[in-house]
């Protein structure tokens, strides 16, 4: 089994998080698709406030996450020689398609959720592959 010692930028890795973070607080804002993915879900006010509650945990649980993906997408763009910002971005978006879209997709086909809300995740998993790959892969 390979190992996962390697020696990365943590700077780097809590760059791409916290950017991670605030592209979806932009996202899921009423500026862009807060909105929308409100509806799309058929949340009720009542709902939103039980969701605004446990926001402290789901925020604390994304951060780890997001820190996990951040080191493994160093790790693997390490292996395969990404040395730039736009081969990080490349690299992020070959991973999107490969594991977040799919993974995504599998997950919306199964449940009877609007297609608007599989769209609207995907997009912003998409973008934040993007920028954590050109931050990863670009950071020096």
């Amino acid at each position: 089994m390979m190992a996962m010692h390697f020696h990365s930028n943590v700077l780097a890795l809590l760059v791409a998080v916290v950017a991670t973070f605030a592209i979806g607080a932009l996202w899921y804002s009423p500026l862009l698709f807060g909105n929308m993915w409100v509806r799309a879900h058929g949340y009720s006010p009542e709902r939103l406030e039980r969701m605004k509650k446990g926001a402290p945990r789901a925020y604390g649980i994304s951060f780890v996450a997001f820190l996990v993906m951040a080191h493994v997408f160093a790790f693997l763009a390490m292996r395969v020689g990404v040395g730039s910002a736009l081969g990080g971005a490349k690299f992020g978006l070959a991973l999107w398609v490969g594991f977040a879209a799919t993974i995504g997709l599998t997950s919306w086909v199964y449940s009877d959720k609007p297609v608007t809300t599989y769209l609207i995740d995907v997009g912003y998993q998409l973008v934040y592959f993007l920028i954590m790959g050109a931050i990863i892969g670009g950071w020096r």
